[in-house]
């Protein structure tokens, strides 16, 4: 070997020593910085990760799953009537364009459209029948459905009174 290698190899040594040097520092820089600082945690991502993660839903088996199940739906049900809907207005008009609108214009699910021809009937077993049937709900023997309050259970019976009344007076 020549003497110029030799340095080179010299000096070669010396840069990647004093690089080895350097990294470990580094990397011991960084595991002390790492125990130093604490990890942070928003509680808007914890949040966010037990939304993501929690139950879709939940299996009832056996008396206490029925009980639990009755409980969580007179729970809804109770939520529901505490709240009032369409600003509790009476006016049969509002509450039939925003709720009824959809069965009773259409015929779906055998619900009568506002025609003689298919109220006269229920008309003659008197308003207070018809009041029923709109809060408790009815399946008629022709398999028409009209399901309690409308659908809505926020409906007070005073606004199921207003509505009827609105439908029965507005007859074509």
């Amino acid at each position: 070997m020549r003497n110029h290698d030799l340095e080179f190899l010299k000096r070669f040594s010396m840069v990647i020593g004093l690089l080895a040097v350097i990294t470990l520092g580094l990397i011991f820089l960084a595991a002390w910085l790492h125990t130093r600082i604490p990890a942070e945690v928003s509680p808007t991502a914890v949040a966010r990760t037990g939304q993501r993660i929690a139950p879709s839903g939940a299996v009832y088996a056996g008396s206490t799953g029925a009980s639990a199940q009755a409980a969580a739906q007179a729970a809804a049900l109770a939520k529901a009537a505490s709240q009032v809907a369409y600003g509790g207005t009476t006016d049969g008009k509002v509450i039939y364009d925003n709720l009824c609108t959809a069965c009773h214009t259409t015929g779906v699910g055998l619900a009568p459209t506002l025609d003689h021809s298919h109220w006269d009937g229920r008309i003659a077993q008197g308003k207070e029948t018809l009041y029923k049937h709109a809060i408790e709900g009815y399946t008629g023997p022709d398999g028409g459905i009209m399901p309690p309050k409308g659908g809505n259970p926020a409906l007070s019976e005073e606004q199921i009174h207003a509505t009827v009344d609105w439908m029965i007076g507005n007859l074509k």
